[in-house]
């Protein structure tokens, strides 16, 4: 097995809660492979102790502005110094061997990239409804997401993420995977390892709320799959942006 070195992007809005133990997932994953990972933290309009937490776990901290979340990601990919980069949310947490099993999986020469199956850290019958929705989807259209992996090379062939607020992981899945195709290689997932989802939303406002989102919000969604993103939008940065400022 080929032997790579990482960089870990993960963008950052006000998460002086979850910086640190993602860090540290991402250390316990690398120690296991064998390497010592970049970590590089890209810091959104924080205004809290997110950027000097992560400084304190070794992290590179960089900076981005933008209201979206794609644009900072590339933030951090372009950079990055590794020759894989790996994503992941703040919030989040990656399981031990994920860094083994991208590296065993690229070796194989079959597969450009690819994203992670998603756990939640708890589990209620909506939840596991929610999970069953997801895992159906990716198995459907093979637009894995999650955690994204791919040599650096492939994000900078794609343009890296498609900067847009909503979908972006859809679209950006959707470009690799187009990518993989042309190349005579496949889009996958991994399958040993996955993401551990933080579950703090639905802590907050309930194990239902994505499907009462889906229901109060069903005009934004239809406009959005015939071309109008912007009621989304705003949905978006109610929930992903807007949300962090306050808690």
């Amino acid at each position: 097995m080929n032997k790579y070195t990482f960089s870990v992007i993960i963008p950052a809005h006000n998460e002086e809660k979850y910086i640190a133990r993602c860090i540290y997932s991402v250390r316990t994953a690398a120690k296991y492979y064998g390497t010592e990972p970049e970590v590089i933290v890209v810091c959104n309009r924080c205004t809290d102790s997110t950027a000097q937490i992560a400084s304190d776990c070794g992290a590179k901290v960089l900076y981005n502005d933008k209201r979206c979340i794609a644009s900072v990601r590339n933030t951090g990919i372009s950079a990055a110094s590794g020759d894989v980069i790996v994503t992941i949310d703040s919030d989040n947490r990656m399981t031990k061997g994920t860094f083994r099993e991208i590296a065993a999986k690229l070796s194989t020469g079959k597969y450009i990239g690819g994203g992670a199956p998603i756990r939640f850290e708890r589990y209620s019958f909506p939840l596991r409804c929610n999970d069953l929705l997801c895992s159906i989807g990716f198995r459907i259209t093979g637009l894995y997401c999650g955690i994204f992996w791919a040599e650096k090379k492939t994000f900078e062939a794609v343009g890296g993420f498609s900067e847009i607020k909503a979908m972006e992981d859809v679209s950006t899945a959707k470009k690799l995977k187009k990518y993989a195709k042309s190349c005579g290689k496949q889009y996958t997932t991994l399958h040993r390892n996955f993401l551990i989802n933080s579950t703090r939303k639905y802590d907050d406002l309930g194990d239902w709320l994505y499907f009462r989102l889906m229901l109060s919000n069903t005009d934004a969604f239809i406009k959005a799959a015939l071309g109008d993103k912007r009621k989304l939008d705003d949905l978006l940065d109610k929930m992903f942006y807007d949300y962090n400022d306050k808690h």
